[in-house]
C-alpha cells in the first residue's frame, strides 16, 4: 500500500490543526511541534500535515511572500460523513467558496471552503447518495465437470 503525506505551509500550526480537527469532527488535540502536526484518520492514517513556513529549509515552504499559498493545489477529501462535515464547515467560515452540489462527474456531493492559510478545501461524499459500492469479487474458478462418471476439465 501507498500513502501520501501532503504538507501544507501555514502560518500558526496549532491553530491550523485545530481548524482541521474542528473540520473532520476529530477530537482536539495538540500538534507534535509548533512547527510541524500531522492530522491523523482514527485508523492513524495522514490525512494533511501542516508545517509552519519558513520552519526549516524547504525551498516550497520558506514563505507564503514568494508564491500565493496553495496556487495549483487543490485539497480535496473524501467522507463518510458528508452532512455532518459541512455542517460544521459551516460553523468554522462565514461563507463556503461553493455551495454543496453533485459533481456531474463522481456522481457525489461536494463542497468547497478555505482553510486560515487559504487554501481551497474541497470535501467530498464517499459515495453517490442511493448508489451502492459494488463489492469486488474474485473471479469463479473454473471446475470441472461429471461426465458419465467421469470428471472432465471445464472449457
Amino acid at each position: 500500500m501507498k500513502r501520501t503525506w501532503t504538507i501544507i505551509g501555514v502560518r500558526d500550526v496549532p491553530a491550523s490543526f485545530k481548524w482541521y480537527q474542528a473540520l473532520f469532527g476529530e477530537p482536539e488535540t495538540l500538534p507534535a511541534h509548533d512547527y510541524f502536526g500531522q492530522i491523523l484518520d482514527t485508523d492513524g492514517t495522514v490525512l494533511l500535515c501542516l508545517h509552519r513556513w519558513g520552519a526549516h529549509e524547504h525551498p516550497s515552504l520558506m514563505s507564503p511572500d514568494e508564491a500565493t499559498p496553495g496556487n495549483g493545489l487543490l485539497l480535496f477529501f473524501r467522507v463518510d460523513d458528508f452532512d455532518m462535515t459541512l455542517k460544521r464547515a459551516r460553523a468554522l467560515v462565514p461563507r463556503l467558496e461553493q455551495e454543496p452540489q453533485v459533481n456531474p462527474n463522481t456522481q457525489t456531493a461536494e463542497f468547497s471552503l478555505r482553510d486560515p492559510d487559504g487554501y481551497y478545501v474541497t470535501i467530498s461524499a464517499r459515495s453517490a447518495p442511493g448508489r451502492r459500492q459494488r463489492a469486488t469479487r474474485r473471479p469463479k474458478r473454473l471446475q470441472p465437470t461429471q461426465v458419465r462418471g467421469r470428471t472432465k476439465p471445464r472449457s
